[in-house]
């Protein structure tokens, strides 16, 4: 009997820790990104752009999403670079008829494919070094601007001493549960990184909306120490390159990009899968906060209902309610501020969803990254 209550107060106890660490992360570092308002810039100083888009075999996306790239709204000189990966479908044809129109696009032709440079590393690389600007805006070809204020909007974020300046890639809202996880997890995604930017520990930064210095590119010798990852030209890039002077963020819905989201699970799955293979490779530090978060989310509700169960569960419940109170007033002014604020109303069934969410994806962790790109 006394070994009985020695467990049911041992499960109660690391309920208890759990949660606190989940409201410590809520309350330390993910509120940054919730009371987050950026600070007037008493002079804006546009500095010319290079926007590097790549693309293998999109001539369906190029069509639909490249016309929102070139006629932004910028009045310094810039130029979108085009990099056509070896692609067996129409693209070619289609940048031709733009470039008749649009002047300041730059295709980049690569008909080969280079040995022992994994993923999309090689194009990117070939569209960085074509660059005439210093300043770098990186999207894909499914993305596709906001607003025609999207490289304004970007490049005001930076200030002086910084060359990244981390974007918010979302998804085109449609009707159904899977979009909303989707977005959910984008959602949940980039409250991570940019909470952790705001505290002066920068991780990631999504290819779908970023921007960098060319000279950290060259001053890093490029992907060269990441080159045999399939992925990483974004998050793994950003992970060895960003520190907290160097780094800031652009929230502005009229800087966002919007990619169409998967339309079946599988291919959500597969797309999933793909990106976590990635996290292994982080800095110590980044991993182990972030490793502490996910397995504290992970575990807080399970142990809820063990410990309701067997100790006292109006405490528990008191608990629970406590956290969800916390999670809900930072997830209600962060999703606002993303311009997700239609997916509140289901932050208790995310709460939820976040316990099988790691289930499915844990495997990503130890399995062998995909050496395509797209």
């Amino acid at each position: 009997m006394d070994l009985l209550n020695y467990w049911e107060e041992a499960v109660f106890i690391l309920f208890c820790i759990t949660t606190l660490i989940q409201i410590c992360y809520f309350t330390g570092i993910f509120s940054r990104l919730a009371f987050y308002t950026s600070k007037p810039k008493l002079q804006n100083q546009q500095q010319p752009v290079s926007v590097v888009i790549c693309a293998r075999d999109e001539a369906g996306n190029i069509i639909k999403n490249l016309p929102g790239v070139l006629v932004q709204q910028y009045r310094t000189t810039h130029e979108v670079i085009l990099v056509n990966h070896n692609s067996q479908d129409d693209t070619k044809y289609l940048i031709d008829e733009l470039k008749k129109t649009f002047k300041h696009l730059n295709p980049v032709e690569l008909t080969q494919e280079a040995k022992m440079i994994a993923g999309k590393k090689f194009p990117l690389s070939m569209g960085i070094k074509s660059a005439k600007y210093e300043t770098l805006l990186l999207t894909d070809a499914d993305c596709v601007p906001a607003s025609e204020y999207w490289i304004e909007k970007m490049q005001d974020g930076y200030d002086e001493g910084i060359e990244i300046v981390l974007g918010y890639g979302a998804y085109h809202k449609a009707k159904g549960l899977l979009n909303k996880i989707i977005r959910f997890e984008t959602f949940h995604s980039a409250l991570q990184y940019f909470s952790y930017a705001l505290a002066g520990m920068p991780y990631m930064g999504v290819g779908r909306n970023l921007s960098y210095k060319r000279d950290v590119f060259l001053r890093n010798k490029g992907f060269s120490s990441i080159n045999k990852i399939p992925g990483g030209d974004d998050d793994l890039f950003i992970n060895q390159v960003a520190n907290k002077n160097n780094t800031a963020i652009v929230l502005d819905p009229e800087a966002h990009t919007l990619s169409q989201p998967k339309k079946t699970w599988g291919d959500w799955l597969n797309q999933k899968y793909r990106h976590y293979t990635t996290a292994k490779y982080y800095r110590g530090k980044h991993k182990f906060l972030l490793l502490i978060y996910s397995a504290t989310q992970f575990l807080v509700l399970p142990l809820a209902i063990v410990a309701a169960i067997f100790f006292n569960w109006w405490i528990v419940l008191s608990i629970v309610v406590v956290k969800w109170i916390v999670q809900a007033f930072v997830y209600y002014k962060s999703m606002k501020k993303l311009n997700e604020a239609d997916l509140f109303p289901l932050f208790l069934f995310f709460d939820f969803w976040m316990c099988l969410h790691y289930l499915l994806f844990l495997p990503a962790l130890f399995k062998k990254p995909k050496k395509s790109w797209n």
